[in-house]
């Protein structure tokens, strides 16, 4: 029944018996290596680093990916290893000189995660090989052997995770970004039908506009596994970024056109026929995310674009000014949803490698010009900012395992290794984590202790130990992983003494050096949690969200000012795209993180669309309505300058709330676009220019848009609204 019961415990916590599959490779790989550098070549340094390899890729690394793609990076990565494995070798014969050398690898290794976030997993492994390889006694001559049986260990294991019993592969970003896309559409063309028929076009809308909704939520970055999330520098992931924005601008571009649908049926309204183009365009561009499909064709949409552009109704002769106010807002929201459409379409193109020619490049995709490198330095550049979260937590991690290697040094501990890998194990980017991470680090190697210690007291041959060994893997990695942390610590513990019962037998004093070093190794990184940047991300997430929200008002603005005659804004938008790249970088964190109470109070997923809206609607915009298009009409400059200065008020307000991680102070209602527009009424029939007119709308209703998107931004009434649930 115990059994039984443990079983039942077991498959609860791991459906589909994925953690188990995976822990019946490595212990498959770690004895076949282990037997045959051991037991078969008789070298126990051939054994150690063939084991330790095993151990550090196929545990410590969380690697992205399906198992094809898992193999190859295990694969490719060799020569950092062999790297690593050489400096930390050539690094050992002084304690001072392995510390240092620990400090700049450290950073080294765990900084390069900012260039592609989902790599980050890779970091704790190569952390492993030359914390080992760093340690007494200094045999640069055994260098040969050290690097074969790493090696081996890799090979064979890249070679399991695509042949024995590989994963099941989980749903990833982009095929959450094909379904979102179909979502979409259809809420599009439930819209469409909405605004030819009111009275029989809300058939299923509202169940269609709820999945909309619930697909392109599931698209925010900190919903989705760190190693699947598109986070990388890297062109085709900056793409798909842009298009899950530009799937939320389309969403709520929807939302404003249906709540302005006409009273009365109009069966040949452009905006309708505009938004069934964009409907089209929409589900073809999420199609050509497939594997091998054909880039998405932008022709229809254009063509369907210029065609609303010239119905745009602003009258005609005398009855010019007696504008159809309604339907230029309707038209104006139709409009200004096909270019988001748009962009979605040049985002899935380069998502998927082609190249883009003409106007394409410009804006958003200024960056498609550069190769891989180039963009790279770019995320490393920015990052080198004392706001940015990676740099805190390599500086962080890379101090720790510094003083953990002076001090096992000094210390002269015999497996003094195991001081870094406790510090690995226990620091975390928040000193609440960590602290949470060191009571389990600490009863489990305690327990392990206790009873390895007994064992080594009682059973004195090695081959006990080496008969037990596939046994004690498969505990330590698949069940002790499934019940828990105290359980993992305490049954590697226990894997550990079986390992080293049969490389350099030291009886019950292997146990107890065990306990000592893992002690020491969990103060220092509890040490290094508490004193270097404590707060984790949620205190750089207020901050980077604040100045996020402070450079989006000022592209605001700026973007006003251009419309009126100033220049092309383009430095706010990069401000802003900088300023993105490290608020999207703490959210991500943040989700990794016990949220402080300060940081729970905001709803994030709310004040990130609020950013995220201002810039990409603000360069749709411009493309259409060009700078200077209303420098000559005067009258509309007071009227703009005076919106603008209410939103970016309204920006600098929530940036304060946000920065001091107060609750979202309530926006005024938005009204809807017929009301938006009676303001300007007087001002419509002032003008000669039927294109004025239309600048005019435009522009007047990316404003009120954007103060759309503030409004949605309630006080929370209680609870967690940190945004890791439920709708933006």
């Amino acid at each position: 029944m115990l059994g039984t019961s443990l079983l039942g415990r077991l498959r609860s916590r791991d459906p589909g018996d994925a953690v188990l599959r995976r822990a019946a490779r490595l212990t498959l790989v770690a004895s076949v290596v282990f037997y045959a550098c051991r037991y078969g070549a008789g070298s126990p340094m051939l054994a150690t680093y063939g084991l330790f390899g095993v151990v550090a890729a196929g545990s410590f690394a969380q690697l992205p990916g399906p198992a094809p793609q898992r193999a190859r990076i295990l694969v490719t990565s060799l020569p950092a290893v062999w790297a690593l494995i050489a400096a930390g070798t050539l690094l050992a014969w002084s304690t001072w000189a392995a510390a240092g050398g620990m400090l700049v690898i450290g950073f080294v290794v765990a900084f390069a995660g900012v260039g592609n976030p989902r790599l980050v997993g890779l970091a704790s492994a190569f952390q492993l090989f030359y914390i080992l390889a760093s340690f007494p006694p200094y045999q640069p001559d055994t260098l040969p052997e050290r690097l074969a049986g790493v090696t081996l260990a890799v090979v064979l294991l890249a070679v399991a995770e695509v042949f024995l019993w590989p994963d099941p592969v989980p749903v990833t970003y982009r095929q959450r970004l094909v379904e979102a896309t179909g979502g979409v559409a259809a809420f599009l063309e439930a819209t469409a039908a909405l605004l030819t028929d009111p009275r029989g076009g809300h058939g299923g809308r509202d169940t269609r506009r709820e999945r909309a909704y619930d697909a392109v939520a599931g698209l925010a970055l900190g919903r989705n596994p760190p190693e699947w999330a598109p986070t990388a520098a890297g062109a085709r992931d900056r793409a798909l970024r842009i298009c899950a924005a530009a799937l939320r601008e389309v969403l709520a571009e929807a939302d404003r056109l249906a709540a302005d649908a006409p009273p009365e049926p109009i069966p040949d309204l452009a905006a309708a026929r505009l938004l069934s183009s964009c409907a089209e365009t929409t589900r073809a561009a999420g199609g050509s995310l497939a594997p091998g499909a054909p880039p998405v064709d932008l022709g229809d949409l254009d063509a369907a674009i210029g065609r609303a552009e010239r119905a745009y109704p602003v009258g005609e002769g005398d009855d010019r000014h007696a504008p159809d106010v309604p339907r230029l807002c309707r038209d104006a929201t139709a409009l200004a949803l096909a270019d988001q459409v748009r962009v979605l379409a040049v985002g899935a193109r380069v998502a998927n490698g082609s190249r883009l020619e003409g106007e394409e490049v410009s804006g958003q995709f200024e960056y498609a010009r550069h190769g891989p490198w180039t963009l790279y330095w770019r995320q490393f550049r920015l990052h080198l900012a004392p706001r940015s979260d990676y740099l805190h937590s390599s500086l962080r991690l890379a101090v720790a395992l510094a003083v953990a290697r002076v001090a096992a040094g000094v210390l002269s501990l015999t497996h003094g290794f195991w001081v870094l890998l406790a510090t690995l194990t226990v620091l975390r980017t928040s000193a609440a984590d960590t602290r949470t991470a060191l009571r389990p680090a600490v009863l489990g190697t305690i327990a392990g202790v206790v009873v390895s210690g007994g064992l080594l007291l009682l059973v004195q041959e090695p081959i006990v130990y080496a008969i037990a060994l596939p046994f004690t893997l498969m505990l330590a990695f698949g069940v002790g992983r499934l019940l828990g942390p105290v359980w993992q610590q305490a049954l590697f513990t226990v894997l550990l003494t079986f390992v080293f019962a049969q490389l350099a037998p030291e009886g019950w004093r292997l146990a107890a050096a065990r306990l000592v070093d893992v002690v020491l190794g969990a103060v220092i990184g509890v040490v290094a949690g508490i004193a270097m940047w404590p707060r984790g991300a949620s205190r750089d997430l207020r901050r980077n969200a604040g100045r996020y929200l402070e450079a989006s008002a000022d592209a605001v603005d700026q973007t006003i000012r251009a419309v009126l005659g100033g220049p092309r804004p383009d430095q706010a938008f990069e401000r802003v795209r900088r300023s993105m790249v490290l608020v999207d970088s703490s959210y991500c964190q943040y989700h990794t993180e016990r949220p402080e109470p300060p940081s729970r109070r905001v709803d994030w997923d709310a004040v990130l669309a609020a950013g995220h809206r201002a810039v990409p609607a603000a360069e749709s915009l411009l493309r259409r309505n060009p700078p200077g298009c209303l420098a000559g009409w005067p009258a509309v400059a007071p009227l703009l300058r005076d919106s603008a200065g209410q939103l970016r008020s309204e920006y600098d307000d929530l940036a304060d709330e946000v920065a001091h991680g107060r609750p979202s102070g309530p926006v005024p209602p938005p009204a809807d676009c017929v009301d938006e527009l009676d303001r300007i009424r007087p001002l419509l029939g002032a003008v000669g220019s039927q294109s004025s007119i239309r600048h005019l709308v435009e522009v007047d209703r990316w404003l009120a848009g954007l103060a759309d998107s503030l409004s949605r931004i309630h006080p929370p009434g209680g609870g967690d609204v940190s945004g890791r649930g439920g709708k933006p």
